[in-house]
């Protein structure tokens, strides 16, 4: 595919992935706009990016994006799905209005934008990139929530990719990192219920506020090499159905095909082991 003067419209930007995103676009000669919730962009995304905000729950604030999007440039080649938090905490804990405004962002954020950018992608062709998680295949105790938004999701992207098959201009891909060395782990951790807490889990609550089931430790990638492979997605020819990030993203991703037998005691031992070594690193 062809970047001269391509266009890519890119959620969650400013910051984290979204930020390192929209530089590798920018460096690449694409015309990025890059948005966010919240329109606090870093200098230098503003000086080189188009930024805008946008909250990915607001249907209509979609719609006016994409219009000015598509008025101003005439095309939009690339829609990169990265808008996204997590919710921490047991299962049993967690409130249903914070899964339920989860699910808002991670899932229905990206259909909505599918709906609005498809029609102008189906004249002149594109390519749809959601950034999601090998929690989306193999989840882990702590962070249910966040690994059923990134299932659902992971699901939604592989029908819509199935449905347009036979629009040859038209590509649904997904990203799939494990860790990543962002902000995620201190939104997540300010997510969890300090209050009436079911002493079932306080081993899961240590070794989410303890350990690396967060932030990976050492085995967290850097948002460059998610942005790498995010671009490599927009511009491989063709591209991927789904891209692991990482040779730890690919062994957890295929974690999902052992038995629940084998998969339970790795997840849970991977918890334990992350809450010792979380303390003795302190």
């Amino acid at each position: 595919m062809s970047t001269s003067n391509s266009v890519v419209l890119l959620t969650g930007a400013a910051s984290g992935i979204g930020a390192a995103t929209a530089r590798a676009f920018v460096d690449d000669g694409w015309t990025v706009y890059a948005t966010d919730v919240r329109a606090e962009f870093p200098a230098d995304i503003r000086e080189r990016c188009r930024c805008l905000e946008l909250d990915v729950t607001d249907e209509a604030q979609i719609e006016a994006v994409v219009d000015q999007v598509i008025e101003e440039t005439g095309r939009l080649d690339c829609l990169v799905n990265n808008a996204g938090y997590g919710v921490a905490g047991p299962v049993e804990d967690i409130a249903s209005d914070d899964v339920r405004e989860q699910f808002d962002v991670l899932v229905h954020g990206p259909h909505r934008l599918a709906q609005a950018v498809l029609p102008e992608m189906r004249e002149h062709g594109g390519r749809i990139i959601t950034v999601s998680s090998v929690l989306g295949h193999t989840a882990s105790p702590g962070l249910g929530a966040y690994s059923a938004g990134k299932a659902a999701v992971e699901s939604l992207t592989d029908a819509l990719r199935i449905e347009i098959a036979g629009e040859d201009d038209i590509h649904v891909s997904l990203v799939e990192p494990a860790w990543v060395d962002t902000g995620f782990a201190d939104s997540a951790l300010g997510s969890l219920n300090d209050e009436d807490r079911t002493p079932t889990y306080n081993r899961t609550y240590e070794a989410l506020e303890d350990g690396w089931v967060l932030t990976g430790g050492p085995l967290a990638t850097t948002p460059e090499a998610v942005a790498a492979t995010v671009l490599a997605a927009a511009t491989d020819d063709p591209p991927k159905a789904r891209y692991p990030v990482g040779k730890f993203a690919t062994f957890v991703r295929w974690t999902h095909w052992l038995p629940a037998r084998l998969q339970d005691p790795i997840h849970r031992g991977f918890g334990r082991a992350s809450s010792f070594l979380g303390r003795w690193l302190r």
